[in-house]
């Protein structure tokens, strides 16, 4: 095989390299145990549930889902199926802050009577107004059932179960390094710059490699002209 086929496969081959490394999601998830205090009909509650919230690009907006790996509160009677019904808001900060209202499916099974309730995964559509770094941290639960109203409000000031880099519709995702997870903020104004991750080496580490492959492409050119001129 001559010089410049050997090096145009190796060209191919990083390249290749460099567009998975930039493909890599801007995006950290992680589980967050969450204090619930919930105002009952029959008095106050407690309970803590770890919280996962996971995000679907979806169209020009993020499909969230919010979920609950326990109970959160009881009943004194059974609730038959169908009878509960759970909402919650997700809280957004960082780049565009709001929140976002989710939503799940009523209980598809009886439960019994002081048991923890479980919560079905709660859903709902987020569309950045702004491009940057999101997160989402689970906000305020409200159970209805049988005619009544529980509202369980987060008590120990929990930290995000998501961070995202979005892009609003029409506009571009600003930064463009991974999001950092778990609460970890990144500071505003200044002109230092930001601390990077594993994830932002390997992408830093993707563009100086597709760079230094461009430049072997450029050389392998230069070196077939010259040598057609040198036979010609």
């Amino acid at each position: 095989m001559s010089y410049q086929k050997r090096t145009a496969l190796a060209l191919a081959s990083g390249l290749a390299g460099a567009v998975v490394l930039m493909a890599a999601p801007a995006a950290h998830a992680t589980v967050v145990d969450v204090n619930y205090k919930c105002k009952t009909p029959i008095g106050d509650k407690a309970a803590v549930s770890p919280i996962d919230i996971k995000s679907v690009k979806s169209g020009g907006g993020y499909k969230l889902t919010m979920s609950f790996q326990k109970g959160v509160s009881s009943s004194p009677v059974e609730l038959g199926k169908g009878a509960m019904n759970p909402s919650a808001v997700v809280k957004v900060g960082g780049a565009d802050p709001g929140q976002v209202q989710v939503t799940g499916a009523a209980n598809s099974a009886a439960i019994p009577a002081n048991s923890p309730i479980k919560i079905s995964d709660l859903s709902g559509t987020y569309t950045p107004k702004k491009s940057g770094k999101v997160d989402f941290t689970a906000g305020v639960l409200t159970i209805k059932a049988l005619g009544t109203t529980t509202t369980c409000t987060p008590s120990n000031n929990p930290g995000p179960s998501l961070s995202l880099d979005v892009t609003a519709p029409g506009g571009s995702a600003s930064g463009g390094g991974s999001a950092s997870g778990g609460g970890q903020s990144t500071p505003d104004g200044g002109s230092s710059l930001p601390k990077t991750g594993p994830l932002d080496s390997a992408v830093a580490l993707g563009t100086l490699g597709g760079t230094v492959l461009l430049s072997g492409a450029a050389g392998v050119l230069w070196l077939t002209r010259r040598g057609q001129r040198a036979t010609g």
